[in-house]
């Protein structure tokens, strides 16, 4: 059978690191609430928005949660319609179409809302290399394995040929929740030392890092 990566996309494949903490002050600021630093914010990356807004502003009444996040969304918004995009980090194409020559099946998973997705999955070529796509407008958020499990059912996989490849604690916590490989990588949003604390059995460091793993992995898989 062959082998499944289900990836992340903030932090792990696009660097929205700038982007995601300026919506959280933008939207801070329309509620006159003090400034998040980055680390406030990085911490919460991954989850749905909702519930990550929810737990940087935990005293905020529904209203005015509802608000926060309305005002994060119009953030973004704006950059986009201005022309934005986040960018790639550097070798993620070529990893991306390297494990679809060599017959890997690849999905998303992402803590983005539907929108977020088809922005993405309209960059060249990559409606085309993803399977499935799962966001947090389907479902549980992550860390729930919902999501994954999600992916598995669409690409016809099973947990054995699985790996999730993310950069945040939730990431490696719903890929042990669904019994799927927790590979993490080091570029993001959490540190290394947050991830193999839940469970990562390994953090990549750069992209040959991220090969050389995958490679290790589908050589496993499809020994099994």
């Amino acid at each position: 059978m062959r082998p499944l990566a289900v990836f992340d996309i903030d932090g792990t494949l696009v660097d929205s690191r700038a982007s995601i903490h300026q919506a959280a002050v933008d939207a801070a600021r329309v509620l006159g609430l003090a400034e998040p630093s980055y680390d406030r914010v990085r911490r919460i990356v991954g989850l749905s928005l909702h519930q990550a807004l929810h737990e940087l502003e935990p005293h905020l009444t529904d209203a005015e949660l509802a608000d926060f996040v309305a005002a994060f969304q119009d953030s973004f918004r704006r950059r986009y319609d201005a022309g934005h995009q986040e960018p790639l980090y550097a070798g993620v194409e070529d990893s991306l179409r390297r494990l679809k020559r060599d017959g890997w099946r690849l999905a998303l998973a992402t803590g983005q809302n539907r929108r977020g997705v088809a922005r993405n999955l309209a960059r060249a070529g990559w409606a085309d290399l993803f399977q499935s796509a799962h966001c947090a407008e389907d479902g549980p958020g992550k860390p729930d394995p919902a999501m994954l499990r999600a992916a598995m059912a669409a690409c016809d996989a099973c947990p054995k040929t699985t790996i999730m490849v993310g950069d945040t604690s939730h990431d490696i916590e719903m890929a042990v929740a669904a019994g799927a490989a927790p590979l993490g990588v080091a570029w993001g949003f959490h540190t290394v030392e947050e991830q193999i604390a839940v469970g990562a059995l390994h953090v990549v460091v750069d992209m040959a890092d991220l090969d050389a793993a995958l490679d290790r992995f589908a050589a496993g898989a499809l020994a099994a």
